[in-house]
């Protein structure tokens, strides 16, 4: 996995604090271009408002920091997070995470598995295609059981279903919420 800081085109590079920080106020969490710090602030004040990601593009994200933001949001929001995954389709984007756009679906598949893993054993690893993970350990767990369902935004296809049937926890969309 590459590991770099790149520029990225939804990050606002003047939202910095007078003391060179994020200011932590509700405008600044809105404006936080990290959607996990926002749904902090959202659940901190609710709590029956689901809260999900419209399309995380998990290829491109380093999966055992994404395990640790889901699992905490999940956690302290008392278990109303839904995990909304992709794959991503813009090549330029990827290249510049370091993702090899042919890899994509393999790679987001290995790093929803190795999430998995890690919201659910109390010593993680995992041995992909791609990835790998020694024995770790990572807290807090999500609260639902065995981790917050994931959902995936995508063009349907063979592919597509049989990566969806192999990795994600399926939720009926007729089914009402309870």
């Amino acid at each position: 996995m590459v590991r770099r800081a790149l520029p990225h085109p939804h990050v606002k590079s003047d939202t910095v604090g007078r003391a060179g920080r994020r200011p932590c106020t509700p405008r600044a969490l809105l404006a936080d271009p990290r959607p996990v710090r926002r749904f902090a602030f959202a659940a901190s004040v609710t709590s029956h408002l689901k809260l999900g990601t419209g399309i995380a593009l998990v290829a491109q994200r380093d999966p055992i920091w994404t395990a640790k933001e889901v699992a905490s949001l999940d956690h302290l929001s008392g278990g109303r997070v839904i995990f909304g995954v992709g794959y991503g389709w813009n090549r330029e984007e990827m290249a510049q995470h370091g993702t090899p756009y042919a890899q994509r679906r393999l790679l987001m598949r290995d790093k929803i598995m190795m999430m998995k893993a890690l919201w659910t054993q109390d010593e993680a690893s995992y041995n992909g295609d791609l990835l790998t993970l020694e024995p770790s350990w990572a807290w807090p767990k999500p609260a639902q059981k065995p981790h917050p369902p994931i959902v995936m935004g995508a063009a349907p296809g063979s592919r597509t279903l049989a990566d969806m049937a192999g990795v994600l926890r399926w939720v009926d969309p007729t089914r009402q919420p309870t």
